[in-house]
């Protein structure tokens, strides 16, 4: 045991901010590990039915010691009633530049087979559109929260990219678990290439200037 009876491991980073390949990390520490779907089914609809009905959020889903992509846009804040409902846990924010991660957001989006269902559903939802002003307030304004939320208690945030090398060496002493023999896991990550959004804002940059 890792930590204190009831604590859990909770990943507060927005999604396409490297979750899996955390979800994966733990997996490797022999932790059981839930990752956006379990057995049970959609963790982020469990959590948001079991706020609506006023239940405990992780009824039904207890069982786990690490959670992550588990939220909606509109549950983000959600990171301090799992604060004060399971003491002692550790949160990893996971992070990625603002460009690569509205350019990974937008290919997810655009990519998205059951998209048409989904904004059927919802269509006031800003993460089911290619909206990049509504994304990046999200981004700061998440980010701002969760570094002034765990201001002062750097035993209890672990701050986290994926992209910039951070692995084994930084999340174990955290845990405070071994380093296992196999290298940190880079999953789903995408080949680097521009999207439609981007190609637009290139070329319209390119167009600056001229005659």
């Amino acid at each position: 045991v890792i930590m204190e009876k009831g604590a859990k491991i909770f990943c507060i980073g927005l999604n396409k901010t490297g979750t899996t390949s955390l979800d994966h990390a733990f997996q490797i520490l022999g932790l059981k590990s839930v990752h956006y779907r379990g057995k049970e089914g959609n963790i982020k609809s469990i959590i948001a039915g079991n706020l609506e009905k006023g239940n405990p959020p992780l009824k039904g889903i207890e069982d786990y010691d690490a959670y992550s992509d588990w939220s909606y846009h509109t549950n983000l804040e959600l990171f301090k009633e799992f604060d004060k409902l399971y003491p002692h846990s550790k949160f990893i924010l996971t992070l990625r530049d603002l460009e690569g991660w509205l350019k990974s957001r937008e290919k997810h989006v655009t990519r998205d087979p059951l998209l048409k269902k989904k904004l059927k559903k919802d269509p006031d939802n800003p993460w089911y559109k290619v909206n990049i002003e509504a994304w990046t307030n999200d981004y700061h304004e998440h980010h701002k929260n969760v570094l002034e939320y765990f201001k002062d208690r750097a035993d209890d945030l672990l701050v986290f990219d994926v992209t910039k090398g951070d692995g084994w060496d930084k999340l174990c002493p955290f845990l405070a678990m071994p380093v296992p023999e196999e290298p940190f896991p880079k999953a789903n990550t995408a080949k680097k290439s521009d999207s439609r959004f981007w190609k637009t804002k290139k070329f319209l940059k390119s167009l600056v200037g001229r005659d």
